[in-house]
């Protein structure tokens, strides 16, 4: 952990009430959040962790139910990402900061066996942000993933692996010691990137090693469902009802 006291303080932002309301719909829903829980957020310096972040200190002030936050970030060791900034932010916040870097880049081209980089990316610094949250006595990870990720996760896993399902909102890793949260699972990508924008966060440019010049099937169906959204525009209200039940743990956290 980084554990220097801030040299300024820094006041969280308050998030507009329509993305409150989202993340608050979510967690309550699917009971994201306990009394007592010590909940870490995996924090990539990108719109959509940063926004979470500030909506997680939001919640911490005003909710009944008390929790403790803190945030940790993965390092992939890529000359793209540099996260510099967020150290003296979360200090300046308050929050408990952890940094881990490990070279996932380098592993990735000596150790992937027919997955994807994305795949194989995610799954490695979810095993970090798991044993970090292990070795510090906190029992939820939450991450930023939001109903766009969702969609995008449901259509390529149909298309390319012939399977029905999507990112889960709330499930116990398979170690059975860390809950996982995504409390955006409501809202759109649109929301964090305004709220970014208009609060001016200090948003890491390049922020998932994946896009650092490698083509991805995900970027695909991004640019598919932004067209189709076009002309239908309900379209994520209903794939969020067809998704719902993917959505919830086959066994109850």
């Amino acid at each position: 952990m980084i554990p220097e006291p801030a040299s300024n303080a820094i006041l969280p932002v308050k998030p507009p009430r329509s993305l409150l309301s989202a993340s608050g719909k979510a967690i309550g829903d699917f009971a994201m959040i306990r009394p007592g829980d010590r909940i870490l957020l995996g924090i990539s310096g990108g719109k959509d962790s940063l926004s979470l972040l500030h909506v997680l200190l939001d919640l911490q002030k005003r909710a009944p139910v008390k929790f403790e936050l803190a945030a940790c970030t993965v390092d992939p060791q890529s000359p793209d990402y540099d996260p510099g900034v967020l150290k003296p932010y979360l200090a300046g916040l308050g929050v408990p900061y952890f940094f881990e870097s490990q070279p996932v880049l380098e592993e990735a081209k000596r150790n992937m066996d027919g997955d994807s980089f994305c795949a194989y990316c995610s799954r490695m610094r979810r095993g970090i942000l798991y044993r970090v949250a292990r070795e510090n006595g906190y029992n939820v990870l939450a991450l930023a993933q939001h109903l766009d990720d969702l969609a995008e996760t449901f259509f390529m896993s149909a298309f390319f692996g012939g399977k029905l399902r999507t990112m889960q909102a709330h499930y116990t890793n398979d170690a059975g010691d860390v809950r996982v949260i995504r409390p955006f699972v409501y809202v759109r990508e649109r929301q964090t990137a305004d709220f970014a924008k208009h609060a001016a966060l200090p948003v890491v440019s390049e922020n998932c090693p994946a896009c650092f010049a490698m083509p991805m099937q995900r970027q695909s169906m991004k640019l598919m469902l932004a067209e189709q959204e076009k002309s239908h525009p309900k379209l994520f209200a209903s794939l969020l009802t067809a998704m719902r039940p993917l959505m919830q743990a086959t066994t109850t956290p």
